[in-house]
């Protein structure tokens, strides 16, 4: 058992043996082979040792980098995820603010925040990117991979930082987003625009409040405001103003069309004289009214809100614009247009009237167009005034003139009032009633200062004496033109009656109650001359026959009686026939003045008929034969004599007077004054 165990252990002895031997020869071979290699490494020793002799410069440059580097990741990070924002917010933006306005600005004003931010950012990587690559210029580092990858980054960069300007180019996110407001602009005014009931029958028009209340929602206002600083903010307030003026302008002229207005803009030719155009002044002092009271007020209002935050300057600027496009000059050179008319009574009317509505306009004028953006309307409203105060004050001193000139003129025919005297009376009624004579009063104040003349005081009261003491005058003419002395008598008798009939006028209070009185008795006295020297003739006829007939001889009674009638019948005939046309325009005198013909020549007649028996003759046909009329025949004659002729009458006092202007135009009472 011991020997196999001896015989195991020698085996085990010639293995291990044998393996040490194997790894003998292996070691050998790899000392050889590693001496072969030391032998290498020996001869590339040198270069190698060049090479290596850079390498801590290298690793030192590097380091000094870095810092660079961590310096421009940080604002190249932030521009990630800004970017990333941008795209978000610009997708979001593809709708439109109507939707939802207050977000739809929101989203703007962050995409310009962003903008911005990744600019700021943009910028700063950018500035660490060039000292990176200024470093490696200056330390003469000739990686250009390196190299390439800064000069990409930093150009990736700079393309950014342009992104904000991009965006508000035409086209860009940011330019789109500003337009779309533009138009939500314009919609919520075109949306809120609203025409404005003119009402020109409102007496309560220059009653109004000098400051309306804003015509517009509080809520669309602030819509409004919020818009237009969004806009200012890219400087687009100018648009913004554009399109408010051009929206507000076509409300306003919509709201104009229901005036037709079309007579604005004719020229002068088309209505040389001022008959032509009464409507149309009338006219103009109510929609001048109107336009200033209720429509420019308004705008005045909605201009001072919507541009409220932008100063008054703004939109003082945005509302003269307004009504200078919406016609507010149009109505300034019509008004123009009248003061350089031919001159004329009517146009002096015209002129008060159109004076008493700039007057009243006077403070909102002033409020509306004071400011220095309204210089133009300013300009034509002075020129205006200029024009109205001296083509008034120019026709009405020459009035007294114009009445004289009238005296070479022929009187009625009929015995009537002259149209002239009618005309002036009622005129200078007018001119002295409430509305007007202040008016003048004040017209002809404001001559004397601009003349710098001291200011005399019952300007207008001297000049209608003036007036009347040429009426009077012309009325003594033309009572001496008449070739019939009866029909002067009438004449002086209706012209005295119609001063008499002033009464209770504002001319008869000017007058006073002794000129009315002396014209009482002048009308009674020419009365009375009249009645003597017409009928009293006639019927004294028939007083001459009953003294001849206090002896009579029968032979010749009836001779006597039948020449005596045929006498009073020829002359009563002519007579009848020569007065059938004469007038007595007041009814009153009329019948007052038939009463006294009757009652004197009548009973005359009626006691001839019955002292010589003619009583029988509507029975008798023989004397019938020499009795024409009968006592009342006689009378009913008498009393249908003087009556007016059938002619149109006016609804009203104006309407009559203008129709006696017109007359008197008719009958040349021109004025054809010439300038100074």
């Amino acid at each position: 058992m011991s020997q196999v165990d001896g015989i195991a252990n020698l085996a085990a002895s010639r293995m291990i043996l044998k393996t040490s031997l194997e790894n003998s020869r292996a070691l050998a071979s790899a000392l050889d082979s590693t001496g072969q290699r030391l032998e290498g490494m020996k001869q590339r020793l040198p270069s190698l040792e060049a090479a290596v002799r850079h390498v801590p410069r290298k690793k030192c440059t590097f380091a000094a980098i870095r810092e660079h580097i961590d310096r421009a990741i940080g604002p190249a990070a932030a521009v990630l995820r800004v970017y990333d924002i941008i795209q978000e917010l610009q997708k979001s933006l593809l709708s439109h603010p109507c939707s939802d306005l207050s977000t739809y600005l929101l989203m703007v004003k962050q995409l310009e925040e962003s903008l911005k931010f990744l600019a700021d950012n943009c910028g700063l990587a950018i500035q660490w990117l060039e000292a990176v690559l200024e470093f490696l210029e200056d330390n003469e580092v000739h990686d250009d991979l390196y190299v390439l990858n800064v000069n990409k980054s930093l150009s990736i960069m700079e393309e950014l930082q342009a992104t904000e300007k991009h965006a508000r180019l035409g086209g860009g996110i940011l330019c789109a987003a500003f337009d779309k407001l533009e138009v939500e602009f314009r919609q919520i005014l075109v949306e809120n625009c609203f025409c404005v009931v003119l009402d020109s029958f409102s007496s309560s028009i220059r009653k109004q409040a000098s400051i309306a209340p804003s015509p517009l929602p509080v809520a669309v206002i602030q819509k409004l405001q919020v818009l237009i600083e969004r806009l200012d903010a890219d400087n687009r307030l100018e648009k913004c103003i554009s399109t408010y003026v051009e929206v507000r302008c076509l409300n306003t002229m919509r709201s104009f069309q229901a005036l037709d207005l079309n007579y604005l803009n004719q020229s002068l030719d088309e209505f040389d004289d001022v008959q032509d155009v009464e409507r149309y002044v009338d006219q103009w002092c109510k929609h001048l009214q109107l336009a200033v009271k209720q429509v420019f007020e308004t705008e005045y209002k909605l201009c001072s809100d919507v541009f409220e935050k932008n100063g008054p300057e703004v939109w003082m600027d945005c509302f003269a614009k307004i009504v200078t496009q919406s016609g507010i000059l149009s109505f300034l050179r019509f008004g123009k247009k009248i003061t350089e008319c031919k001159n004329d009574p009517v146009k002096l009317m015209k002129l008060l009237d159109v004076f008493a509505t700039l007057d009243s306009l006077r403070v909102d004028f002033s409020r509306l167009f004071g400011g220095s953006a309204c210089i133009e309307i300013q300009t034509m409203t002075r020129d205006l005034l200029k024009g109205v105060v001296n083509g008034a004050c120019e026709i009405f001193w020459e009035l007294p003139i114009q009445v004289e000139l009238q005296r070479r003129s022929s009187p009625p025919s009929d015995g009537s009032v002259p149209r002239l005297v009618s005309f002036v009376t009622d005129y200078c009624n007018h001119l002295l009633g409430d509305d007007y004579r202040p008016l003048l009063t004040q017209i002809l104040t404001i001559q004397q200062s601009w003349k710098q003349e001291k200011c005399q005081e019952e300007l207008v009261a001297n000049q209608i004496y003036h007036i009347i003491k040429q009426i009077g005058l012309n009325l003594d003419a033309w009572s001496k033109a008449h070739y019939d002395l009866t029909l002067s008598y009438l004449f002086m008798m209706n012209n005295h009656c119609h001063f008499c009939s002033l009464k209770g006028t504002n001319l008869g209070g000017l007058m006073g109650d002794s000129w009315l009185k002396a014209h009482e008795k002048y009308r009674d006295y020419y009365m009375t001359l009249y009645l003597r020297e017409s009928w009293g003739k006639i019927f004294a006829l028939l007083s001459q026959e009953s003294r001849v007939l206090s002896f009579p001889t029968w032979g010749s009674v009836g001779d006597l009686v039948k020449k005596r009638l045929k006498s009073f019948n020829e002359e009563f005939d002519h007579m009848y026939q020569k007065q059938s046309n004469w007038v007595v325009p007041c009814e009153d005198l009329r019948l007052r003045m038939c009463k006294l013909a009757v009652q004197a020549y009548v009973p005359v007649y009626r006691s001839h008929l019955q002292n010589y028996e003619f009583h029988q003759a509507e029975t008798d046909a023989s004397p019938s034969r020499h009795l024409k009329y009968t006592a009342q025949g006689l009378e009913a004659m008498l009393c249908s004599l003087f009556q007016p002729k059938l002619s149109k009458s006016g609804s009203s006092k104006h309407n009559r007077l203008i129709g006696k202007i017109k007359d008197i135009v008719t009958d040349n009472f021109r004025l054809t004054l010439m300038a100074a």
